[in-house]
């Protein structure tokens, strides 16, 4: 391959780039989930009599667009259709004003029956259906207010819950209280695959030891019955505060879509006027998380300008844009602007540290993450502002933050909290989706090492130490890492050789050599990577599905950052994973993917970052040229 021919692509790939820089300085692009997220507004939209605030034409025409040949709505691209997901599509058409007479519908109709209708579906959906009447809360599992009430010192608190199922969670305590129903003049009756009549609003048992929960359940639901909840009252002034206080002055909750339509849910259930401040506030930040088109209306579940835009410094730095280009040093100022210095829901669990880190959004103060926080401290190591002095004391704050969020038990970095791993919540009836804790993961633990090698920063030893032991502990047998926030091995995988490569090669030869065997063993014969979102499900898919751009982008770094030192033979594997990005580069300088390749939760919710098909890209590229001329590493 022509380094010529490269260092074009790179050209293109930067002028794409920089031509998508907002005025303020950062980037910002699409973060594509699945329909229900825009069929829950439009629910939340319906339940405050707001329904003015949709494009009904535009919206039907995102929703029903989104229908696949099988009748169902995916939740990831090419999985063919998910139960849950097409259930929401399928109401918020109809709250559209779509009747299930028509072909579409009736098609989705039969699809939705066909895997087991609305008894089969996740709580979350149940939930959304009972506030318009088509479900009955009796089967929704009861929570009582009285967890707020619970101390630190007690073996359970609201602060056990990840912090997106905490923020999630807490509003839905007042919801689940009132049990509201707001009807719209719909019936989803036709959903039910057993006929509304033979419908049993129950738990369902599982044979096995969480069953106890569903017993608890039936003891709470007594109790609602005959008004013998303690301290009942107490529970939901405390739910109140906490959601009033963890408003952000932009109107969001937690930057996440669930969490601002539960809390603005739980106003609603409170009486609050729709022209009180913290509900005008709540819809303003709803409705920016809005994407309106000529023909389409769809809400994102989140937004990523901080996590953009970091990594567009880091491509825009690596591939030769000056540290001092002004494109970049307006970024690196709006960066450090964005940096968090009060105190969020992390510090419940860690007292002595103080605040630094930075968000995923443009809002969020309460939640500050670890893997966001040090992918802007390597972007901005790379950077010479005009306040030289502020931002090295922003990098050691973050630093410091970091290091004091290391989990004590196994010594890894978890998302956004220390410690937050009682995987038995995993189990409750409310936590279908699997995603109630926050652990330590290898591609986090992996970024924030990947931070003090790249960055040259110090960090006690036997930090250091604990974290490369803890990714030593959770390697495959194949040599391959589970990747929590990216799809899937291959992201995990890439991760942590750009770490190790950096902190510690040559006392982890062995386990990089080992993680270079096996992306070199993935490789598709067109020569790029790629991975299916169910490989979550079924380990035997790890590393296996249609190439994409950014999927290949990782297998390349990783392979970049360890194989190339390490074995001649991993050599072709990258040139043809070269080529591959070079021929699917379109004129623009950018790349197309339709695939999903971030996770929200693994299982259940995935995304598609907009973005990951062009900065990584530019990253590979600009790595192979250094590649190329660099001398082989031969480990001692």
């Amino acid at each position: 391959m022509q380094s010529e021919l490269i260092k074009k692509g790179i050209n293109a790939a930067q002028n794409y780039l920089l031509g998508e820089q907002y005025p303020e300085g950062y980037w910002w692009a699409e973060l594509e989930s699945n329909v229900s997220i825009t069929a829950e507004v439009i629910l939340l939209y319906k339940i405050w009599g707001k329904a003015a605030r949709i494009p009904i034409e535009k919206a039907r025409n995102y929703l029903q667009g989104k229908q696949r040949a099988s009748g169902g709505w995916e939740i990831y691209y090419g999985d063919g259709g998910d139960l849950s997901t097409s259930i929401e599509a399928y109401m918020g058409l109809r709250l559209l004003g779509v009747p299930s007479s028509e072909p579409q519908m009736q098609r989705a109709a039969h699809f939705i029956r066909e895997k087991g209708g609305i008894s089969k579906s996740r709580i979350f959906t149940k939930i959304h259906l009972a506030l318009i009447g088509c479900y009955q809360w009796e089967g929704i599992p009861s929570i009582p207010a009285w967890i707020m009430l619970l101390p630190d010192w007690f073996p359970f608190t609201i602060y056990e819950m990840s912090s997106w199922a905490r923020s999630s969670t807490v509003p839905l305590l007042l919801v689940f209280d009132r049990k509201p129903v707001y009807y719209q003049q719909i019936s989803l009756d036709e959903l039910f695959s057993e006929g509304k009549e033979n419908v049993k609003y129950q738990l369902p048992l599982k044979g096995q030891w969480s069953d106890i929960f569903v017993g608890l359940d039936n003891l709470f639901k007594f109790a609602e019955q005959f008004n013998l909840v303690p301290l009942r009252q107490e529970g939901l002034t405390l739910a109140q505060k906490w959601i009033i206080t963890r408003q952000e002055e932009s109107g969001d909750w937690g930057g996440i879509i669930p969490a601002m339509l539960n809390s603005l849910l739980a106003l609603k259930v409170m009486d609050y006027d729709s022209s009180d401040p913290a509900v005008v506030r709540g819809f303003q930040a709803v409705d920016s998380f809005t994407i309106e088109t000529e023909d389409s209306y769809r809400i994102q579940a989140c937004v990523s300008p901080v996590w953009d835009t970091a990594w567009v410094i880091r491509a825009l730095r690596e591939s030769g844009i000056a540290a001092n280009d002004p494109n970049l040093v307006k970024a690196g100022q709006w960066l450090l602007e964005k940096q968090i210095l009060c105190y969020g829901d992390w510090s419940i669990k860690n007292k002595l540290a103080q605040p630094g880190g930075w968000a995923f959004e443009f809002y969020n103060r309460f939640y500050p993450d670890i893997d966001d926080s040090a992918v802007v401290v390597m972007s901005l190591a790379e950077l010479d502002l005009p306040q030289q002095a502020l931002k090295e004391t922003a990098i050691k704050r973050t630093l410091d933050w970091i290091a004091s969020m290391q989990c004590n038990e196994e010594g890894g970095w978890a998302a956004f909290d220390i410690d937050n791993d009682q995987a038995w919540l995993n189990e409750l009836p409310y936590a279908d989706l699997k995603a109630m804790i926050d652990p330590n993961t290898a591609d986090v633990t992996a970024r924030v090492l990947e931070m003090v090698g790249a960055c040259s920063l110090s960090m006690n030893p036997e930090r250091i130490e604990r974290g490369l032991k803890y990714l030593e502990i959770q390697q495959e047998k194949d040599g391959s890492w589970f990747g929590r926030w990216g799809v899937n091995y291959i992201y995990g995988t890439s991760g942590v050789i750009s770490a190790l490569s950096v902190i510690s090669p040559d006392k982890h030869y062995s386990e990089i050599s080992r993680a270079v065997d096996w992306l070199v063993s993935c490789q598709n014969p067109d020569g790029g990577w790629g991975e299916s979102c169910a490989s979550y499900k079924d380990p035997q898919l790890k590393g296996k599905g249609k190439s994409t751009a950014s999927q290949t982008a990782w297998a390349l770094i990783g392979l970049l950052d360890g194989g190339s030192r390490l074995k001649k033979w991993a050599h072709s594997s990258i040139q043809k994973g070269i080529e591959y990005l070079v021929k699917q580069q379109l004129t623009d300088g950018s790349w197309n993917e339709e695939e999903f390749t971030g996770t929200g939760f693994p299982g259940h919710f995935y995304l598609k970052y907009h973005f990951y098909a062009q900065y990584f890209p530019l990253i590979a590229f600009s790595r192979y040229l250094k590649y190329l001329q660099d001398e082989p590493f031969k480990p001692s």
